[in-house]
């Protein structure tokens, strides 16, 4: 997706370490999409098989296959959804809820560019260029749409299944998307966490505020 798939938000910092297996767990997760990344790079996405992405791990295939479904999930992070709630249920009470939204989207667009550069470029660019990447992703994003409508509904006391609700948090998203795919298609020139500050100035005051900006 967008770089937000590979922000690392720093979490609470009274969570507890992770244990040793789950540490372990880590680096194999990491070391899988390394390699598939560096292959990726090499001899392009089609080619890419499950097979010589566990050979370049060092792992087995149903390794591969226990941690990522599918091949476009190992380019799809998929554990920010989570965290980004996370980081959302932490905000000041007092603050308003859509700059709480607002402050953790663009904190995780800063994280997954700063984390890793040609990552989010190669991810955004596989999102334009690869059909199921690109439909991996969507699936990837009505997920996390739901834990932002869970989010948002522990802020404001509104229904979590309400319309309104859902159609506001499914906004975000399909702005996310867009915003990565926008900045592929122009060669990655622009700052992601500027567009994406563009994006959720549209969503929350409509074009007219883009066409005074």
């Amino acid at each position: 997706m967008s770089p937000m798939t590979a922000a690392r938000i720093s979490p609470p910092a009274d969570h507890p370490r992770p244990g040793l297996r789950e540490r372990k767990k880590t680096r194999t997760r990491e070391a899988i999409r390394a390699a598939a990344y560096a292959l990726v790079e090499e001899q392009g996405y089609d080619a890419t098989t499950i097979d010589r992405i566990a050979d370049r791990a060092e792992v087995s295939p149903s390794t591969v296959l226990r941690y990522f479904p599918t091949k476009e999930d190992i380019v799809l992070t998929d554990e920010y959804g989570p965290v980004l709630v996370e980081e959302l249920r932490a905000r000041p009470r007092d603050e308003a809820w859509t700059d709480s939204v607002r402050h953790v989207l663009l904190a995780a667009a800063r994280a997954g560019v700063e984390d890793d550069i040609a990552a989010a470029r190669l991810r955004t660019r596989l999102l334009v260029d690869v059909p199921a990447v690109r439909s991996r992703m969507r699936e990837s994003m009505s997920v996390t749409g739901r834990l932002l409508c869970e989010a948002i509904a522990g802020r404001t006391g509104r229904d979590p299944d309400g319309l309104e609700l859902r159609v506001h948090a499914m906004s975000l998203v399909a702005g996310l998307m867009e915003t990565s795919l926008y900045w592929a298609q122009n060669g990655h020139r622009d700052d992601f966490p500027a567009l994406l500050d563009r994006a959720l100035t549209v969503l929350e005051h409509g074009l007219g505020a883009a066409e005074k900006s």
